[in-house]
């Protein structure tokens, strides 16, 4: 997707939000100033991965560098919140990975936002990707519209339920004619949070999504379910132990046994943050356990990375 027709889609996304805001905000306009607050953020990093199946006769290496800037705008106005926001990735592969040696992806963020009362809030957001490496394809773009719920009785107790619908066109050739196939479907996300104190959380969410797809090899299934415990050892260095666990079924990869693919993956993980003032120093290790009814993805790996940011 060229950046014209990346613009285009946004403006689009763009229009209904702006009017929310402007039904919300109206009201209260002759009494509430509209701040206006920008930021941007810069970072670099570095990740070690590798995966092997059980004979070792497919080995993966991920290895690589990359640099990645995020800009953004945030508008509140009284109980309304308007963000605007664009973030690139620039990665670069070493030597010795598999696959691409260099890409990039480019993301376009629109967000508005409303408290309802003391305990709901409610969100309207829409993002555009290009060049988005995803679980049936590594270079995707990606449109997509959400709706988020929020509850919070107590500042101890949050729920959040949000709902998206992504439309997806996928660089393979492999559509009619020699076009881009495509694929859309839903993706809906629960999840609970449970304060303890400053920076001492835990975590729980859930997940399920589907893509369909005129391209058998694009549509898939996925539930998964997560647990993270975030806890703090000083003022600013917190330690954060996660694990996931997902099932992935693909019905247009068959299997030798001529079945559909079906992955299961359990992924535990330790994550360190260290935010001196402006700084966000992140390092994490996590560990790949994958099991599936095809020989190749029954697989073991590591996945290391470091990264330093500087938010503005």
């Amino acid at each position: 997707m060229n950046g014209a027709a990346i613009i285009s889609a946004m403006s689009r996304k763009l229009a209904p939000a702006i009017a929310v805001l402007a039904l919300f905000g109206a009201p209260a306009a002759a009494q509430d100033a509209l701040e206006v607050d920008p930021y941007a953020r810069l970072e670099t990093g570095i990740v070690l991965s590798e995966s092997a199946d059980r004979e070792d006769d497919l080995i993966i290496n991920g290895n690589g560098g990359y640099l990645r800037g995020q800009i953004g705008m945030d508008f509140d106005l009284a109980d309304t919140k308007l963000r605007l926001e664009a973030d690139r990735i620039e990665v670069q592969r070493f030597d010795s990975a598999t696959g691409r040696g260099s890409f990039n992806r480019d993301r376009l963020t629109a967000a508005i936002s409303h408290e309802i009362g003391e305990d709901w809030e409610v969100e309207l957001g829409g993002r555009i990707y290009d060049d988005l490496v995803t679980v049936e394809a590594a270079d995707t773009d990606e449109r997509q519209v959400s709706l988020q719920v929020e509850y919070e009785p107590v500042r101890a107790h949050r729920f959040q339920l949000r709902g998206t619908w992504r439309d997806r066109e996928y660089d393979d050739g492999e559509g009619v004619d020699g076009a881009s196939s495509t694929g859309d479907g839903p993706r809906v996300d629960a999840g609970y949070r449970l304060r303890i104190g400053r920076y001492h959380y835990v975590n729980v969410d859930l997940r399920a999504e589907e893509i369909g797809s005129a391209n058998p090899r694009r549509a898939y299934t996925r539930e998964s379910v997560s647990a993270s415990y975030t806890r703090p050892i000083t003022s600013t260095l917190r330690v954060r132990p996660a694990a996931e666990l997902r099932h992935s079924r693909f019905d247009g990869r068959m299997t030798d046994a001529l079945e559909a693919r079906e992955d299961t993956q359990f992924v535990p993980e330790v994550e360190l943050l260290w935010w001196p003032g402006r700084w966000r120093v992140e390092a994490e290790a996590k560990y790949l356990f994958s099991s599936s009814n095809d020989a190749l993805r029954e697989r073991e790996g590591y996945r290391f990375s470091l990264s330093v940011g500087y938010v503005f």
